[in-house]
């Protein structure tokens, strides 16, 4: 959760008290799409109205037959699913309605939400694309809608960030005071740019900061508070990159323990490691010991091994994600995974 009281993704309990605790072992059974089979970027957020934990996900098509390229990861919907128990078990809830901006090209392609708290209502951010491609080609947009209840959505506007291609919407709010939006520009060498606005449920406040973490293509940056840190982890397709910052308005510095990586091969397959890809993180309640603590959520694809997803082989196992999780600690002044 990421109240609008607190800082950056602050580590706190959940707002509402009738809110199911999160459990530390919550994904110890993978969560699996019961349609597509591909869950990927999930993001976890309690439910002030029922109690529950709510996953939203890109439900990629992963055992659909007939598709060329990389067209199972387009046409893509966005799953959701319940939990009542604290993340333990999971009921799959169908796909979320209304989410397509007017004038979009059908079918179109939703990728990596965000869900926020803001105020009084939920915000999400959310990757749209028109039509179903065969490959890594078209305009991608950021777009934000709103709901009250985490079921109804309605479509605010699209975020102007100056650039053909963005994705991986991340949203929270800094030590400055401000909010921020992390993103991929993948026509800018797919890093991490940042935009900064006070009245972020508002499209059009946001202005352009700029590049924000640099160096290695990479994806999915999610920010948050753990220890009086602010962090950010981002996915380099071989395990999540720490930085750290002392407010989250800039100055990220890489962690440097075990090459600023974490989740580099919760599983394997064929010998070789599976990364942890995508992820959100969320609070935790602290441990037995008051340590401060997270839960970080994830995917892999269990039987693929592969950096890039364009050296998939044919074998349709491969397409095949599941949803994961292990516990954030620092540790010695470095983020760490346990409970992996």
């Amino acid at each position: 959760m990421r109240p609008e009281s607190t800082t950056c993704g602050s580590i706190s309990h959940p707002e509402a008290p009738d809110v199911v605790a999160l459990n530390p072992d919550a994904f110890k059974t993978p969560y699996r799409d019961p349609v597509w089979d591909g869950p990927t970027d999930p993001v976890l957020v309690p439910d002030h109205l029922t109690g529950d934990w709510v996953l939203f996900y890109t439900q990629r098509r992963a055992t659909q037959t007939g598709l060329t390229g990389v067209e199972w990861v387009h046409g893509t919907a966005i799953g959701m699913a319940r939990s009542s128990d604290g993340g333990l078990t999971w009921a799959y809830q169908g796909t979320v309605d209304g989410l397509i901006p007017p004038g979009t090209e059908r079918p179109a392609t939703l990728w990596a939400p965000d869900v926020v708290r803001i105020g009084d209502q939920w915000i999400m951010y959310l990757t749209v694309l028109g039509g179903r491609r065969t490959d890594w080609t078209g305009d991608a947009a950021i777009v934000q809608l709103a709901s009250n209840d985490l079921v109804t959505w309605e479509y605010l506007g699209a975020i102007g960030l100056d650039s053909p291609r963005v994705i991986d919407a991340a949203v929270a709010l800094c030590g400055d005071g401000q909010y921020r939006l992390w993103y991929k520009d993948e026509a800018r060498g797919s890093n991490t740019y940042s935009a900064v606005s006070s009245t972020p449920a508002d499209p059009s406040s946001w202005v352009l900061e700029g590049l924000t973490i640099p160096g290695r293509p990479h994806e999915g940056p999610k920010v948050f508070k753990l220890e009086d840190q602010f962090w950010m982890i981002v996915d380099e397709w071989r395990g999540q990159a720490i930085y750290r910052s002392e407010d989250a308005a800039g100055s990220w510095t890489r962690q440097e323990y075990l090459d600023g990586l974490i989740l580099t091969d919760p599983e394997t397959a064929d010998g070789g490691p599976v990364a942890g890809r995508h992820a959100d993180v969320v609070p935790l309640e602290p441990s037995a010991e008051g340590k401060e603590r997270a839960l970080i959520v994830y995917f892999t694809h269990p039987h693929w091994n592969g950096e890039d997803i364009d050296g998939m082989t044919a074998d349709p196992r491969t397409h095949l994600s599941h949803v994961r999780a292990a516990v954030l600690e620092v540790h010695d002044g470095n983020l760490v995974c346990i409970n992996v």
